[in-house]
């Protein structure tokens, strides 16, 4: 086995350990009650070996507390989420163009009858009663994505949805609100990646008059509609909305592409991209039962990506669609769209390594308010270790490849986080005797929980536009 050592020596060591140990402090003032409880929690999940269980994290050696105020941290413990937010901006990496991704990720919560404001939400490997349909809490990630072949992210936001919300909206909200957060974004045009299934006309409305872009995959069978011609001065009747249409499965309607671009990529071999401008899709939603005002009509540029393989997977791949928009007068730039769009698959190594390795889903709390101060936990932890991941070097287990001090996987990192923790310090306080408490007073009991049935879904709001 390779014997990891430190490298705070080193120059970028020094600066790393710089801003991890101003993020630990920063991410100290976020908490303001029973903070020196919650961090040391963040610090046990980062030492520990596999997350078995709640009171297992206060066995460790960083953790100095007893295992009951792991559950009186969560239970009464308060994140300051809004400077959470603040602290996680800072500490994005600089990028020329800065490139995000949102998805959703569900806590499944079927059995929990007693947790308020669970909503039905459709998950791959759950089933309820035959469906792929599970109740609990669903959350909004935003998270940075480094134009790389690691698989690191950045995460800056995590929203959770009430019953009843749309991802788009919220997605939307996130944001509005990064970029309120972090003025310089603004400047340099930040490109937002989003999955199948978000509404590109509903993000495009929402963050009209912003410095976003934003890119989102549409299903192969879509059809889009160009300009309407000119209207003709002799023209009677009322003028036409759509122009000529465009499927994107039939290549008889696709006219010669306004941009095409061709490079060859270690990974994914040939790859292929071209691009229609001033294509939209037409809109089903309808301002509400009796309006008759005019659908929004949203131009973009449609983008069609074909490679030549995929990284580790023997079968062919399949055409993707893409569709972009962005500030007026901006050019799509094809080279950074299909980078950013293959990089977006990030955000699920990230979700499967909060889930499996720091057990994002792994405690049971019975309000959703316990549950988002163990989700900004778990996004504090991971913030740490992609901080520390210059800090050393690689510890790799007797069967494992050994990996460039520049390709560390978070789970590696992990494993040497003791040691750097040690080096930086803690801003927590320890512990103070409090005695033993009263317990509860004879002769009360406690009445059965109030039960809270899942909410199912009502009709979405349709998207507002101005009439204008």
């Amino acid at each position: 086995m390779a014997v990891a050592v430190s490298v705070l020596g080193a120059g970028v060591g020094r600066q790393s350990g710089t801003n991890l140990a101003r993020f630990r402090r920063g991410w100290y003032d976020c908490l303001a009650r029973r903070g020196d409880a919650l961090f040391e929690l963040t610090d046990a999940l980062l030492a520990a070996g596999p997350v078995i269980s709640l009171p297992y994290l206060s066995l460790d050696g960083l953790h100095r507390r007893g295992h009951g105020s792991t559950y009186a941290a969560l239970a009464e413990g308060y994140v300051d989420a809004e400077k959470v937010r603040e602290l996680l901006a800072a500490s994005l990496p600089g990028a020329s163009c800065p490139v995000f991704a949102v998805d959703v990720s569900v806590w499944v919560r079927s059995d929990a009858e007693c947790s308020p404001d669970r909503g039905y939400y459709y998950h791959p490997s759950k089933h309820s009663a035959g469906q792929p349909i599970v109740a609990g809490w669903a959350y909004s990630w935003l998270v940075g994505l480094e134009l790389t072949t690691n698989s690191w992210t950045a995460p800056v936001d995590a929203q959770r949805l009430l019953p009843g919300q749309n991802p788009s909206t919220v997605a939307a909200l996130q944001i509005h609100g990064l970029l309120r957060r972090s003025p310089e974004l603004g400047l340099k045009t930040p490109l937002f990646v989003f999955d199948g299934g978000y509404d590109s006309v509903r993000l495009a409305l929402e963050l009209a008059g912003t410095a976003a872009q934003i890119l989102v995959r549409v299903r192969s069978d879509r059809s889009f509609y160009a300009d309407p011609p000119p209207i003709r001065a002799t023209g009677s009747g009322r003028p036409r909305r759509h122009g000529a249409k465009f499927t994107c499965p039939d290549p008889t309607t696709w006219p010669v592409p306004d941009a095409v671009h061709t490079c060859a990529d270690e990974q994914y071999g040939a790859v292929s991209v071209q691009m229609w401008h001033r294509l939209h899709a037409k809109t089903q939603q309808h301002d509400g039962h009796g309006s008759r005002g005019p659908r929004p009509i949203v131009p973009g540029t449609l983008v069609r990506l074909t490679v030549d393989r995929l990284p580790g997977r023997s079968r062919a791949p399949k055409t993707l669609w893409l569709w972009w928009t962005g500030p007026f007068g901006q050019t799509p730039d094809p080279d950074l769209l299909w980078r950013a769009y293959t990089r977006r698959f990030d955000i699920e190594h990230t979700f499967r390594f909060a889930r499996q390795t720091l057990n994002w889903t792994l405690p049971r709390p019975r309000t959703p308010e316990q549950a988002d101060r163990w989700t900004w936990l778990v996004i504090a932890a991971y913030t740490q270790l992609r901080l520390a991941r210059s800090l050393v070097a690689d510890h790799r287990l007797p069967w494992e490849q050994p990996l460039p001090q520049t390709h560390l996987t978070p789970g590696r990192v992990r494993r040497r986080f003791r040691h750097v923790q040690t080096a930086v310090g803690t801003p927590a306080k320890p512990p103070q005797p409090c005695g033993r408490s009263t317990g509860r007073p004879q002769g009360t009991r406690r009445g059965p929980a109030t039960r809270h049935p899942a909410v199912k879904t009502a009709a979405r709001p349709a998207i507002r536009h101005s009439q204008g």
